[in-house]
């Protein structure tokens, strides 16, 4: 059976074996194939989407409740994506609006970040408005 073991998958994405476990319990990836004797054996596909958790975790500041809402999301998506034309008409406009639904969602709650990270941006500005005109000061001091 191939695949890499969560030591492997460790290494190439930074984490702690036990935040990849913790990532599988709280559903941000899927359980791996395992070998007869239980060793998690993970695919290039799990790396990726560890990294791209990673990335929006990082970046983007999505808390783990916010990134497994967007992996559900995702899911989603993908499911509708893949069974769309089995719907009828009105089927999919259902669906459709309930994609939509959730994409203001995704996007109000990241122009909330957005609207944050502006802020804090503001007050590093303001503090090193204040130190400038501090060490001026101290030049006329002199």
């Amino acid at each position: 059976m191939d695949g890499l073991k969560i030591e492997e998958v460790a290494n190439r994405t930074g984490l702690t074996k036990r935040a990849i476990r913790y990532y599988e319990d709280f559903g941000l990836i899927s359980a791996p194939a395992r070998t007869q004797g239980g060793i998690r054996l993970y695919s290039e596909a799990d790396i990726e989407k560890i990294n791209k958790i990673l990335l929006m975790k990082e970046v983007l500041g999505f808390s783990l409740t916010e990134l497994h809402q967007h992996v559900e999301f995702q899911a989603f998506i993908e499911q509708h994506r893949s069974e769309y034309m089995k719907f009828d008409r009105e089927e999919r406009r259902v669906k459709l609006l309930e994609i939509q639904k959730q994409l203001h969602l995704q996007q109000s709650m990241l122009d909330t970040k957005m609207k944050r990270m502006e802020q804090f941006k503001e007050e590093l500005n303001g503090s090193e408005k204040r130190v400038l005109d501090a060490l001026k000061r101290l030049e006329l001091e002199n």
